[in-house]
């Protein structure tokens, strides 16, 4: 199947939840191009600057194909699962976890994406759908969607293809990545690996650095 962005969201910080958490979760969706710049799509706003935005977490993709095994484990939620609904910036179809490597460049309309970290769950998730139990869940089940870095700025919108650019590490899956984000028990060669890997968010190259010593 050829990969292609199903829809594209962005959001504005509001209040989430009965606590009225300040946050971007919650994203819209649109219809037209929504330009591509350094940090992210235009509009696209981030309460937590620590632990969300910046160059490393500018864009988030998630796989349209993960949403209906939310639905079998989650099923009083199942209205709420649709496009957006992990407050990802890009639904794609065609392409999960399972697909990638770490570093791999996509080209989607004018820009140029890379593929540098799995995303940790946050309590926000849980206010966004009123389950406390779906940051676990999304560990255990390993479906982390993506981060990208931009590596090059342009324009995108829903229905562009997602074409494989550059594939810089074929030999280190993101979804091992993601388990050990998620889990550790990385082996010495994978740590020194890491280390060593510019693709890789600069905060999994600095943990591995320090494990190793």
């Amino acid at each position: 199947m050829t990969a292609f962005v199903l829809s594209v969201q962005t959001g504005r910080i509001a209040p989430l939840g009965p606590e009225r958490v300040p946050s971007a979760f919650v994203k819209t969706s649109h219809s037209g191009l929504v330009a591509v710049t350094e940090l992210g799509l235009q509009d696209d706003e981030q309460a937590d600057l620590v632990a969300h935005g910046g160059p490393e977490k500018a864009i988030y993709g998630y796989a349209l194909s993960r949403y209906p095994i939310w639905v079998h484990e989650f099923p009083a939620l199942a209205g709420q699962f649709t496009g957006g609904a992990m407050g990802e910036n890009l639904t794609i179809s065609g392409l999960d976890e399972s697909d990638l490597c770490v570093g791999d460049v996509h080209a989607i309309g004018s820009a140029l994406l890379q593929v540098c970290q799995p995303r940790q769950p946050c309590f926000k998730f849980a206010l966004r759908h009123g389950n406390k139990r779906l940051p676990k869940a999304m560990v255990r089940l390993g479906f982390s969607g993506w981060y990208y870095r931009v590596l090059k700025t342009g324009h995108l919108q829903a229905g562009d293809a997602l074409v494989l650019h550059h594939r810089p590490n074929p030999d280190f899956a993101f979804s091992r990545l993601t388990q050990i984000v998620y889990h550790g028990h990385a082996s010495r060669d994978e740590l020194v690996r890491m280390a060593e890997m510019p693709e890789l968010a600069s905060q999994w190259r600095e943990r591995a650095r320090e494990l190793l010593t």
